[in-house]
């Protein structure tokens, strides 16, 4: 099968190219070249920015056993409306993913399904209890590419530094939710002025930062890779910074609704704000954005977190964590670029190239000959209201539902067929 994107801008984390032509042969980059071919299926790219397909490394699909809430086949039309074309959900499963067969079935489900590549990744622990390390060697065998108990920390030091060990023998890494459970306690939100207003317990930014600190000296211990996921505050992004700058084997992940929001939302009660981590100050906001720029933050994740609507029409301090973000990656980071803060080279940095990396998934992240034909068509200039009509998942639960959003993706091409046309 032959496909040709003509008259493309394609931006690329290192270049950018205008008026050039994509031709795509057998779900291959055949060629990026001012020719043209003959019988081919043609897709005018004019007033189109053709970016790498995006690399969603953090997102929840709920599959097996809370598929009300999302489904693989949800959570894949949902990544392909937002350009996204690889996904890592979480093990936070019912049965947890802390196994090769809950792996190989997810990985199979996928592949079913056909619009995505889908890299679980598993539990650190059985049961994502924290106490007894998961067959890593087989899970991996199985499809997995990474480990973490995401919304469970690994409170015990001892564990972890076992898990990082363990991983890195196998060429894999830990993906770590940093949150001290003690000290965060019961509370909803950031701890401070907002939570003070509205009598809601808070969550201290030391509760993730604590944890941030705790990782990044197990790595230094190990010297084994330490993802670190979510971060939403200023010091963890110091902290992170220090790390760097000692060459500790640490990346992280921010994100979008930790650069968009604020804790200021949350004086209404809406419980779409509600997520963990909060929604944070001003200051930590643009801390997250400033790390963003300058590599401090490796890749932006959107936390994909879908609930069903009776789990957040409820009292505040009884209503999920989480929003859905596939669909709304791109025009949020587009604010970013909008706004000067980023380039879209960075934003091709952060969604699709670093990702690749870290993942050591060499075969895309890039428009270039003999990469995979994985693209998102971008129309920055797009304006529309995210709705019942726009939206894949089977949740709703988003800040941003009901609200006119910009940029948008109109074609997402996954191995050289087009998954996803937007129509509005």
């Amino acid at each position: 099968m032959k496909m040709i994107l003509k008259n493309c801008k394609v931006v690329n984390y290192d270049n950018i190219l205008k008026e050039i032509n994509i031709i795509i042969e057998n779900g291959i980059i055949k060629d990026v070249t001012n020719e043209s071919i003959e019988d081919a299926e043609v897709i005018d790219c004019s007033n189109l920015i053709a970016v790498p397909g995006l690399i969603d490394m953090h997102v929840h699909f709920r599959d097996p056993g809370l598929e009300y809430k999302e489904d693989i086949e949800s959570g894949s039309k949902a990544a392909v409306a937002g350009g996204v074309t690889t996904c890592l959900p979480m093990a936070n499963t019912k049965p947890v993913n802390d196994n090769s067969s809950i792996t190989r079935y997810m990985v199979d489900k996928a592949k079913e399904v056909g619009l995505i590549d889908l890299f679980p990744v598993a539990a650190i622990t059985k049961g994502m209890k924290g106490e007894e390390l998961t067959e890593m060697g087989d899970i991996l065998e199985a499809g997995a590419i990474a480990f973490s108990d995401d919304g469970l920390p690994v409170m015990n030091s001892e564990v972890m530094r076992r898990a990082l060990e363990y991983a890195s023998q196998f060429g894999s890494f830990i993906i770590s939710h940093p949150e001290d459970k003690n000290l965060a306690g019961k509370g909803v939100i950031n701890e401070g002025k907002i939570s003070t207003l509205t009598g809601l317990k808070g969550i201290p930014d030391e509760a993730e930062e604590i944890m941030i600190a705790r990782d990044i000296l197990l790595a230094k211990l190990t010297k084994a890779h330490m993802h670190l996921a979510h971060v939403s505050t200023k010091g963890g992004v110091e902290l992170i910074k220090w790390a760097k700058s000692l060459g500790i084997n640490v990346t992280a992940e921010a994100a979008p609704h930790h650069f968009s929001l604020t804790e200021d939302y949350l004086t209404d009660y809406d419980t779409n704000y509600k997520m963990n981590p909060p929604l944070r100050t001003e200051e930590d906001k643009e801390a997250i954005i400033e790390a963003l720029k300058d590599g401090t933050i490796d890749v932006i994740a959107t936390d994909h977190a879908p609930h069903h609507k009776d789990e957040k029409f409820v009292e505040f301090d009884n209503a999920a964590f989480g929003i859905t973000g596939l669909q709304t990656l791109i025009p949020l980071t587009l604010k970013l670029v909008e706004d000067g803060k980023i380039d879209m080279k960075k934003f091709v940095e952060l969604t699709s190239y670093k990702p690749a990396q870290i993942l050591k998934l060499n075969d895309r992240g890039y428009i270039a000959k003999r990469k995979k034909a994985d693209i998102t068509l971008i129309d920055i200039n797009k304006e529309y209201i995210f709705d019942e009509k726009i939206n894949k998942s089977k949740s709703t639960n988003s800040p941003f539902f009901g609200k006119k959003l910009k940029g948008a993706t109109i074609y997402t091409i996954k191995n050289g067929k087009i998954v996803y046309k937007f129509q509005n």
